[in-house]
C-alpha cells in the first residue's frame, strides 16, 4: 500500500509499504479523509519525545472498515468509522478512576504506533467508532480535532452564562470556538495577532476579536467584563509567558485551560491564584469525547467542513507540509484525501 511516512526528523516521503496484517482483537480501515494536524508536524520537527522512527503519522483519519480480527464483536466490513487515536491500558490508576487519556502506559496512534496516512491501518477494536448515518466521512475525519476542544471545555466546566476568552485563533483556538458556539455559549471572545485567523474565529462563532499586538488586551477585557474578568480561559496560543496575564485576566473562581505541551516553565503568581481562588487545569487529548461531537455534527450544531481550508490527495501530502510550514496564516485544516 502507499503511505506518508516519517524516517526520521525532516525526513519524510511516499512510500510503498506492506498493508497490515489485522490481529484477533484489531480492524482493518481503508482511510478515506485525513487531517493534517500541528502535532504531526511536531514528529517531522523532531519535537515529539515519544514518536519512533519510521512511523506513518496521521490521528485525524476516517474510513470503512475493510477486514475485522476474529475476536471482535459490534463492527462489521463496510461500516463506515472514525478512529478515537487514544489507547490506554485500563488497569493503572487514570484508567480506574476513568481519565485512560492520561494512561500511564498511554499510546497515541500516528505517534506510538502507524496511523492514517497511509490506505489502510490496523487499529484495536476498541478505537473504532461508527458513524452516524447523517455524518460524512470527510466530517468524521475531523472529530478528533473537535475532540480536543470538548475535552478542554468540559475540563472547565462551564456555567450557563459565562463568558469564554480563547487566546489563539489557530485550529485549536477555532475547534474551541465552535465547540463552544455548539455547547451554548454565548459570549466567546478571541484573541490572536493575525487578522485573518481574527477574521476566521469571527466567521466560525466569535462574538468580539482582539488583536493583542494592536490593542492593549487586559484593558480591553476590563472594559469588556466591567473589571470583573473571564470566568473561563482557554490557552490555544499555548504561549508559556502568557500565563501571568490569564491569571490576571481571570475573574474570580475563574477556570483556566492549559492545552501546550512544552517544557518552558511558566511564572506562576500564586497570589493571584489564591486570592481569586482559580482553577487551572491541564487538557491532553480527549477522554472519550468522541460520541459528543458526532452528536453536535449530526444534528447540524456543527460543521467541521468550515475548518478545512485546503484538501489535497495523497501524493500531495509532501507539497501540503511544505504548504504549512511555509504558510501558516493561510492555513488552517488541510484535508488529506485518498483516491483509487
Amino acid at each position: 500500500m502507499k503511505a506518508f511516512q516519517v524516517n526520521a526528523v525532516q525526513n519524510y516521503a511516499l512510500a510503498d509499504v506492506q498493508t497490515p496484517a489485522v490481529k484477533e482483537k484489531e480492524v482493518l480501515i481503508r482511510t478515506a479523509f485525513a487531517g493534517i494536524c500541528g502535532s504531526d508536524m511536531h514528529i517531522i520537527h523532531g519535537q515529539n519525545p515519544f514518536v519512533q522512527f519510521p512511523r506513518i503519522t496521521g490521528h485525524e483519519y476516517s474510513g470503512t472498515v475493510a477486514a475485522v480480527g476474529d475476536a471482535v464483536e459490534g463492527i462489521q466490513v463496510g461500516d463506515r468509522v472514525c478512529v478515537d487515536p487514544v489507547v490506554s491500558c485500563g488497569h493503572c490508576y487514570p484508567c480506574r478512576i476513568g481519565r485512560p487519556n492520561v494512561c500511564s502506559k498511554l499510546q497515541v496512534i500516528g505517534v506510538h504506533r502507524d496511523g492514517g496516512f497511509g490506505e489502510y491501518s490496523c487499529v484495536p477494536a476498541g478505537n473504532v467508532i461508527r458513524l452516524p448515518e447523517t455524518v460524512t466521512l470527510e466530517q468524521a475525519a475531523l472529530v478528533e480535532p473537535y475532540s480536543i476542544a470538548s475535552n478542554v471545555l468540559n475540563r472547565m466546566a462551564p456555567l450557563p452564562g459565562d463568558t469564554l476568552l480563547v487566546y489563539g485563533a489557530g485550529v485549536i483556538g477555532l475547534t474551541i470556538v465552535q465547540v463552544a458556539r455548539a455547547l451554548g455559549i454565548e459570549r466567546i471572545i478571541v484573541s490572536d495577532i493575525i487578522d485573518e485567523r481574527l477574521e476566521a474565529a469571527k466567521a466560525l462563532g466569535a462574538s468580539e476579536t482582539i488583536n493583542s499586538a494592536e490593542q492593549d488586551l487586559e484593558a480591553r477585557i476590563s472594559e469588556l467584563t466591567a473589571a470583573e474578568g473571564v470566568p473561563l480561559i482557554a490557552d490555544a496560543a499555548c504561549i508559556p509567558a502568557l500565563l501571568p496575564q490569564m491569571l490576571r485576566i481571570a475573574s474570580p473562581a475563574g477556570r483556566i485551560g492549559l492545552l501546550g505541551f512544552t517544557a518552558t516553565p511558566s511564572d506562576l503568581v500564586q497570589l493571584e491564584v489564591i486570592k481569586k481562588e482559580l482553577t487551572l487545569v491541564g487538557s491532553r487529548l480527549n477522554n472519550g469525547r468522541f460520541a459528543e461531537v458526532l452528536d453536535m455534527i449530526a444534528d447540524g450544531r456543527l460543521d467541521p467542513c468550515a475548518l478545512i481550508s485546503h484538501r489535497v490527495e495523497l501524493n500531495g501530502m509532501c507539497e501540503a507540509i511544505s504548504l504549512i510550514e511555509d504558510h501558516p496564516s493561510l492555513t488552517r485544516k488541510v484535508l488529506v484525501e485518498m483516491k483509487g
